[in-house]
């Protein structure tokens, strides 16, 4: 239909005439209410914010020689970080004469890692920039049926050998 009958019908129904497909031929025009489907768009962007987790990057740092406690300590950070979906960012910060260990950095990166295996992968090898050696380390994509996370396991309960259950002491 020509250009001006359809604007002059568009208006008869109190509908505006909007453009869908200006580069086909012949061009494809619609009758709708713009302002009533901008409003629809707006929801559905809103929606779709709603839905979408944000990844940020989490520091954790440690020093050379940092303690098994601590370590663990901070491990066990890292892996509720990762399991949130975030990035994990391991920092060895090295001050005074440390800096002429920082085999034992790369080590203490690799080996965090390494213990961080199951639930993250690292990306490329730990890198000293400065006085610091950092490490990125990516939550691994996991495919469940639902949006959660999953879980960790649990520990196996103990047995006596007969295969009785061991049941805890009451006056610990």
């Amino acid at each position: 239909m020509p250009t001006p009958a359809a604007v002059r019908k568009a208006q008869d129904m109190g509908l505006d005439l909007i453009l869908i497909a200006p580069t086909a031929e012949p061009p494809v025009a619609k009758a709708m209410d713009y302002g009533q489907w901008r409003y629809e768009q707006k929801k559905k962007q809103h929606e779709a914010k709603k839905k979408q987790h944000v990844i940020q990057v989490k520091e954790l740092k440690f020093r050379p020689n940092t303690d098994d406690h601590d370590y663990d300590f901070k491990k066990n950070h890292a892996i509720r970080f990762l399991q949130e979906g975030n990035r994990v960012k391991a920092v060895v910060q090295f001050r005074g004469r440390e800096i002429a260990h920082t085999d034992l950095g790369k080590k203490l990166l690799l080996r965090f890692a390494g213990d961080l295996a199951g639930v993250g992968t690292i990306e490329g090898q730990p890198r000293l920039e400065g006085r610091n050696a950092h490490v990125l380390i990516s939550p691994v994509k996991v495919v469940t049926g639902s949006g959660t996370p999953p879980k960790p396991k649990e520990k196996p309960k103990e047995a006596l050998p007969g295969g009785a259950p061991v049941q805890p002491n009451p006056a610990h």
